[in-house]
């Protein structure tokens, strides 16, 4: 087991076709202790999460859900504290928590661009930030934030440009998390994933439009969440004890660069 009785943060997690729940449940597979965030997050949706994961693993994981809105700072130090007075300390955070929309630059409006980098970005620097209180006191503790390929290709395939400023801007927030902590034991990394089957994509794309990108991927699909949780589990582990400030690209060969 990669992560035995590791405790991980994982933001973005209460729907069960979402990156944040395939995460919780590769994790979990590898003795993780999963605390699973979203802002929708209840007890209903909670045990629904432990659920799914002790039916597919076989285990009786150790799962709990905690309600938090990241765009609030002080929603996410409280965060921290209850999952410090849990579990004594934290060794992971995966934030995989957005919000898409898609609409061309001239169409954007203000309350749009300042929701969409209200949770993409300013989310993850307030979830960042509050686990960097902790892991400095630790010197230990790993940071994955899941951008986009937005960010790289300049635009996404559904999100418009607000979606793409403020997932490229979590790539240059993880890469300057890496350069200051590092001398403290701290890594953070990012996963960048392409088009994945999740519900981010209802409503933003045609069939007709889904099959025209699918055909045009090296790999002939679109990604599964649990393509981009192996990558998540890969950086969260110590496989990947020298690995910091990198953003690794799971996107089935569609942008190569």
């Amino acid at each position: 087991m990669l992560l035995k009785d590791k405790v991980c943060i994982i933001v973005g997690a209460a729907s069960l076709r979402g990156i944040g729940y395939a995460t919780a449940e590769l994790f979990a597979e590898h003795g993780a202790r999963i605390v699973a965030v979203d802002v929708v997050m209840n007890e209903e949706i909670a045990a629904e999460i432990k659920a799914s994961i002790n039916q597919k693993t076989g285990l009786d994981a150790d799962v709990v859900g905690v309600k938090c809105d990241i765009g609030n700072y002080a929603d996410c130090r409280k965060l921290v504290g209850e999952t410090l007075a849990r579990h004594g300390r934290i060794d992971c955070l995966v934030n995989s928590a957005a919000i898409v929309k898609s609409q061309s630059l001239l169409a954007i409006e203000e309350a749009d661009f300042d929701r969409i980098v209200n949770v993409n970005l300013k989310g993850a620097f307030n979830l960042s930030k509050s686990a960097l209180e902790v892991f400095s006191e630790q010197k230990s503790g790993v940071i994955v934030n899941v951008a986009s390929v937005a960010a790289q290709r300049g635009g996404g395939l559904v999100g418009g440009a607000h979606y793409a400023a403020s997932k490229g801007g979590v790539i240059s927030l993880t890469r300057t998390i890496a350069r200051e902590f590092g001398p403290r034991g701290i890594r953070a990394n990012v996963v960048s994933p392409s088009m994945t089957e999740t519900g981010m994509l209802d409503g933003n794309m045609s069939a007709e439009k889904y099959q025209e990108i699918v055909s045009a991927i090296p790999l002939q699909r679109a990604g599964h969440a649990r393509d981009i949780a192996g990558a998540c589990l890969f950086l969260a582990s110590d496989l990947a004890a020298y690995v910091t400030g990198a953003t690794i690209d799971v996107n089935g060969g569609s942008h190569i660069h």
